[in-house]
């Protein structure tokens, strides 16, 4: 796999690299729990691996940097192990970096997020930076777009999190995240105010993880399996690299 992966360049291949690179592939993470079963780094891990793939598929237009490993996991704080940033922290590093590559010549930018709780800052960060630092800043979801591959494998009301979609892409691209002894189903707490604030509703607004679910965990992780992981991730893949070429106007 031919890619542009900045944390194992040297300089004279950055700037070699730099005749042809477009675009900066940015992997944002998280590291909170995830239930019972996946590493505290899943969401980091997870948009890393991802990433790599996409720079790949992009070679020699897109380079990826080293990856923002701590989101915003506020919603997780009561589960042991938890770190979380400030949404202006996030914002802070994301303006670094860009400012950064803009030096090296950079001026367009992909951040993609492992974490959908990242996404309401990202979407702040790269409207600012995009107005401010004459750049072209946007944002993903890993595997967010990847509709009738999820619609296929996932079957449980309420996934998302340490749920048979996650583990499924874990155990394509990192199984070493996940402690297969440890596989089980959300232990959800079918009361609450957290069913009041889930997409969807008139209202939606924070609550505590450990308000939905007592392990951590959604949906089923026992019904995982590496068929539906590379589904959801190359399904993803294809409709995120169609669309970053057409709307980035990559290698034209």
């Amino acid at each position: 796999m031919k890619a542009y992966l900045l944390t194992e360049m040297t300089w004279p291949e950055v700037e070699a690299a730099l005749e042809t690179v477009e675009v900066a592939i940015v992997p944002v993470g998280a590291h909170e729990q995830h239930g019972p079963h996946l590493h505290e780094a899943c969401d980091t891990v997870l948009a890393t691996e991802y990433a790599k793939k996409l720079a790949a598929r992009l070679y020699p237009h897109a380079l990826m940097t080293p990856a923002i490993n701590i989101g915003l996991s506020q919603h997780h704080m009561n589960f042991p192990g938890t770190i979380t940033l400030q949404p202006e922290t996030l914002i802070s590093i994301m303006r670094d970096i860009v400012s950064s590559l803009r030096h090296h010549g950079i001026r367009k930018f992909l951040f993609l997020s492992g974490h959908t709780g990242n996404v309401p800052a990202l979407n702040i960060g790269c409207q600012k930076l995009s107005s401010e630092m004459d750049v072209e800043a946007y944002y993903a979801k890993t595997s967010a777009s990847a509709k009738e591959a999820i619609e296929k494998h996932i079957h449980s009301p309420l996934f998302g999190h340490s749920c048979e979609r996650e583990v499924s892409e874990a155990l394509y691209l990192a199984p070493h995240l996940i402690n297969r002894e440890q596989l089980t189903e959300g232990a959800i707490r079918e009361e609450g105010r957290w069913r009041m604030l889930r997409p969807g509703n008139p209202i939606q607004g924070p609550y505590r993880y450990e308000e939905m679910t007592a392990n951590g965990a959604i949906g089923d992780a026992t019904k995982s399996s590496h068929a539906a992981g590379r589904d959801i991730v190359e399904e993803s893949l294809n409709k995120l690299e169609s669309a970053l070429t057409d709307l980035l106007s990559l290698g034209h």
